[in-house]
């Protein structure tokens, strides 16, 4: 479909802009999708473009330019994101396309999606505020270029940090009153300033802990659009964190493409074993959770932190993808059913209730029913809380797509729906196994519906959740009122009940009440870049 774009004079990324001049449109709509590693991102653009003067609204019934953040993970995630830029269209504001999917099509994009003001890639980031002024005074804007980001950094990895790339996520600098606010490593972490603006209230929040990926898995395309593996360093994670403690954050989850790597451009492999004590122990902080980790990766010291440390949630969110070890192969990735049941058995020998979650692909191309009674061998004896299974489909740029012995399509959806409900019945048997046991439950949110929460073995969104309720039996429930109870309180309950992946549970002792902070940073508000105090 061909672009029907102004044709004004185009600016590139990174160049000087005109603003809109006075009385222009100021209020963008920032509509997020996918993972939260996008939530993080949308909050870095909410921070640099509310410090430009717009003023930023997750509701896009009522904005001068609504702002889209993509997904390009899969073909459903990539529909997703082409019908809500077409539903924004619709509400008569200028709309832009910007995150993975419009890193990854570019020029494609905008030329196939007309309705689309721009299409701009993460080298827009810094200038998005400027950029935004010129689109809504009527400027064209070129759409991003597509290009193999991990082209832009050197191949060796502690060479990566003198590399000037933007990097969604890693603001280092922010500019005040005309002048830039330059921090180092020297500088303490309640004195730097934080390029963030919260959009969602509650006690929880996702960190950015790195972006890009090494890894050449044959079924994934994130490394050629999200670059080449980056850490951030410690004390701008440090700092972040208590940034969001003073916001009334309760728990951490700490996001990235492979959260195992964190360190290795840094100099040190074993950085996040170093790091999450540390996190642990911010004022505030009752819950730190990592997410994204590569089995191949994981050491026994970082099993041990995890499983051992308090205040770190006792949780493995690994990416086993397969268990079969022909399938490993040709996915260029590594393990085995033994190999795996050996990781999670180190895990529970710490601590026995350890939580652990997975995703899986059937039908991947050679995937023979030897392979596929392999994995649901593995999934029967590997006591996982929750569990993703996909249905293998091309994607564009990965060595998959050029794989032969394709699956036929009837076949993959049928080792999908097989698997799907096999690992269905199996996370609620795990989650009934749990019944009489004790957790400990973050409160997300009180309402009408009850207290809902989530024990450490539930990440947010993704694993299930924990309903608190009265112990009609007078069982010891007693302890505390659960009236009482609000959002950010962690409270030891006994676990009475499930349905499916859910808990209900009894609270039995407090032991941390929310603190309440400084509340959370109001959308839009004149000063997105904060410093705790």
């Amino acid at each position: 479909m061909p672009s029907n774009l102004p044709s004004s004079a185009p600016h590139a990324a990174g160049s000087a802009i005109p603003a809109a001049g006075v009385g222009a449109p100021r209020r963008v709509a920032l509509l997020t999708l996918g993972c939260a590693r996008n939530e993080v991102d949308s909050e870095e653009l909410a921070a640099r473009l509310a410090q430009g003067g717009w003023t930023v609204t997750t509701d896009g019934s009522d904005a001068d330019v609504v702002l889209v953040n993509t997904c390009g993970f899969v073909e459903s995630a990539k529909q997703d994101s082409i019908d809500t830029l077409l539903a924004a269209a619709d509400t008569g504001a200028k709309v832009v396309a910007t995150g993975c999917m419009a890193e990854r099509y570019g020029r494609e994009l905008a030329e196939s999606l007309p309705e689309a003001s721009a299409v701009l890639g993460f080298d827009h980031y810094p200038d998005m505020a400027a950029t935004l002024d010129a689109i809504a005074a009527g400027a064209t804007v070129t759409s991003h270029v597509p290009k193999d980001r991990r082209t832009l950094l050197p191949l060796t990895p502690v060479d990566r940090r003198a590399a000037t790339v933007s990097v969604p996520g890693h603001g280092r600098s922010v500019s005040g009153s005309g002048s830039s606010l330059i921090v180092d490593s020297a500088t303490p972490a309640h004195l730097r300033p934080i390029l963030r603006q919260r959009l969602a209230r509650g006690p929880v929040a996702s960190l950015k802990l790195a972006s890009g990926c090494d890894r050449r898995c044959s079924f994934c395309a994130i490394p050629s659009f999200r670059g080449a593996f980056v850490s951030r360093t410690p004390e701008e994670i440090l700092a972040e964190a208590e940034w969001l403690a003073t916001d009334g954050v309760r728990e951490i989850v700490l996001v990235s493409e492979n959260s195992t790597s964190y360190g290795k451009d840094l100099g040190d492999p074993r950085l996040l074993e170093k790091l999450l004590p540390q996190l642990a122990g911010v004022a505030g902080i009752v819950r730190v959770r990592v997410s994204y980790l590569q089995p191949a990766e994981v050491r026994p010291g970082l099993v041990e932190v995890i499983a051992g440390t308090p205040g770190v949630a006792p949780y493995f969110d690994l990416s086993f993808q397969h268990s079969s070890e022909p399938v490993l192969r040709r996915m260029r990735r590594f393990g085995s059913t033994e190999r795996f049941w050996e990781l999670l058995d180190a895990a529970r020998q710490i601590a026995p209730d350890a939580g652990a979650r997975s995703n899986f692909i059937v039908g991947f191309p050679g995937e023979t029913e030897a392979d596929y009674a392999e994995l649901e061998r593995f999934l029967t004896d590997a006591g996982l809380d929750a569990i993703g299974v996909f249905d293998y489909s091309d994607e564009d740029g990965t060595e998959a797509a050029g794989l032969p012995d394709k699956i036929n399509d009837d076949e993959i959806k049928r080792r999908y729906d097989e698997l799907s409900a096999l690992a269905e019945e199996l996370c609620a048997q795990r989650a009934e196994d749990r019944i009489g046991s004790f957790v400990d439950v973050l409160v997300d949110s009180v309402g009408r519906d009850g207290v809902e929460g989530r024990a450490a073995h539930q990440a947010p969104e993704v694993d299930g959740s924990t309903s608190l309720i009265d112990d009609v039996d007078d069982r010891g429930g007693d302890g505390v009122d659960l009236a009482a109870l609000r959002p950010g309180d962690l409270v030891r309950s006994r676990v009475v009940g499930n349905d499916g992946v859910d808990l209900m549970a009894v609270p039995v002792e407090m032991l941390s009440a929310a603190t309440g902070g400084r509340g959370v940073t109001n959308v839009g508000a004149a000063s997105p870049i904060g410093s705790p105090a």
